[in-house]
């Protein structure tokens, strides 16, 4: 949202005055109107959303560097310093065409980032046209007409059906000319939604950049897909049926699509800020607990609404802020481990700044005993239910209960797996390594208002401009999942034993 709500004090952390009094002035509880003022100044226009390697990431970066400092941490990134440094390539589709010639002779255009967009890569090709067809799931029975063609079918994200990288490799071995993948519109726990921000691929610079083979991958809404169809779309039988686990058999459609892209690259360097609260047990201050958000936002994407500026107050700024609480209340009262705190960039890119420390480590790997991570929070009604991911998976989940229980909140298991949670957070590169990790959601019941408040979350404001600081929130909420994490944290850090995963 573009309001320039403040300009930036000394520390980076106060809002200078704006037309109104930020929204933290009227929060009663002293811990939540410090922790919503860091949302503020993190999240604030002045920050320019804090897209990884940005001006304004850099400026979000030393007011949390600043903060860390201020509670008493230690610099645990490169060389003593607050930050550590990592080199990154970008590839970028800068514009988009598409033309769809239809078997009656009519044309069609589809609409950059608002009706399809891209995946990014250097060697993406500069065009391409060939014949459509509709190949269902991409199966590999559902390609034996691909070669040469552009193949349509459906971004199915269902247990038993094809994953996307299922379906870009059967389309490659069958030969297909490019990929369109069709929104699955049955999948209503998280709908696919237009417009695209912008299409980018980052990714860690010491392997060899994302590369498409000369293949590209489109992804495109239900409207656009069928419209590359053309006549033939049979609209009397649906393209699916069966809630989405079903699709009609492939079919030419005679028309053909000329896609013509111009990308750019280029490389820069970002950072992940880290620091620590040496421990005070002589037996435990050598081990490790992680307490990790992500800094990082979309920064400036396509307009919404007008919008163009994609602020990410829940995502994650606002978690960020819960790592800086934690430090201040902790100044000079340390805890029997270790805690780093680690505020890590290009989460929204495939997290690649949690990627980079558990593979590039600044305490030893050895050392860290497990990972809380924040994000995916989102404090829209009150806390009676948590979603813990891999709650089964690691002795997290049972002291996470005693904790909750112990406030009235109950845990449970993810309630959606096919939504991938547990893959798509900071958390998880901890996980393949064999560290215990974990991440936190609220929960609902079914049916309930406060599912319908979840959803609507999701379907207006995720990866969106709208995901700012004026968006509804429920302080008394975010407040006691503050004080939950600040007792689960301080609970794993003076235990006895060391987190463990559960066989």
């Amino acid at each position: 949202m573009r309001t320039a709500l403040a300009a930036l004090a000394l520390a980076g952390l106060v809002a200078g005055e704006a037309a109104a009094a930020p929204r933290s002035a009227g929060i009663k509880d002293p811990d939540t109107r410090s922790w919503f003022e860091i949302a503020e100044a993190l999240a604030g226009d002045a920050m320019e959303g804090r897209d990884i390697g940005s001006p304004g990431y850099d400026r979000a970066a030393q007011v949390v560097a600043d903060r860390f400092k201020a509670a008493g941490l230690k610099p645990a990134g490169d060389n003593g310093g607050w930050f550590q440094v990592f080199p990154v390539h970008e590839s970028k589709v800068e514009a988009a065409e598409l033309t769809i010639s239809l078997a009656n002779g009519r044309m069609a255009t589809q609409r950059f980032l608002k009706d399809f967009s891209v995946r990014a890569a250097d060697d993406l090709p500069r065009t391409v046209e060939a014949p459509v067809m509709w190949a269902a799931f991409c199966r590999p029975s559902d390609l034996a007409e691909a070669r040469g063609k552009w193949v349509v079918c459906v971004a199915s994200r269902r247990q038993g059906l094809t994953t996307s990288a299922e379906r870009i490799a059967n389309a490659r071995s069958a030969g297909a000319a490019g990929l369109v993948q069709m929104d699955d519109p049955f999948f209503t726990i998280e709908p696919a939604r237009w417009p695209a921000a912008y299409a980018r691929t980052i990714a860690i610079a010491d392997r060899p950049p994302a590369s498409t083979g000369g293949f590209p991958v489109l992804t495109a809404s239900v409207d656009a897909a069928e419209a590359m169809l053309g006549d033939t779309k049979r609209t009397e039988r649906p393209l699916l049926g069966g809630q989405g686990r079903a699709a009609i058999p492939p079919f030419e459609t005679g028309a053909r699509m000329r896609a013509a892209f111009t990308v750019s690259s280029r490389d820069y360097t970002a950072k992940n800020v880290l620091a620590v609260l040496p421990g005070a047990d002589p037996m435990l201050a050598a081990e490790h607990l992680v307490l990790s958000a992500h800094l990082d936002g979309y920064g400036f994407g396509e307009p919404v609404g007008g919008d163009s500026l994609y602020n990410g107050a829940l995502d994650d700024a606002a978690y960020v802020g819960t790592l800086i609480r934690f430090a201040d209340k902790h100044k000079g009262k340390p805890l029997r481990r270790s805690v780093v705190f680690a505020a890590f960039t290009g989460e929204e890119k495939g997290l690649l700044g949690a990627r980079w420390f558990v593979d590039h480590p600044t305490v030893p790997k050895s050392s860290i005993v497990a990972d809380i991570n924040l994000d995916q929070l989102r404090p829209l009604f009150p806390l009676k239910i948590l979603t813990q991911l891999a709650v089964d998976t690691t002795t997290l989940g049972t002291t996470a209960k005693a904790v909750a229980g112990a406030m009235g909140v109950r845990i449970q298991p993810d309630p959606e797996p096919e939504r991938s949670l547990l893959t798509r957070a900071d958390h998880y590169p901890f996980l393949q390594a064999g560290i215990p990790a974990t991440g936190f959601i609220f929960g609902y019941e079914p049916g309930t208002e406060a599912e319908r408040r979840y959803r609507e979350w999701y379907e207006v404001r995720y990866h969106r401009p709208q995901d700012d600081l004026t968006q509804p929130m429920d302080f008394q909420a975010a407040g006691d999942f503050n004080r939950f994490l600040y007792k689960l944290a301080e609970t794993v850090a003076d235990a006895d034993q060391k987190p463990k995963f559960i066989n």
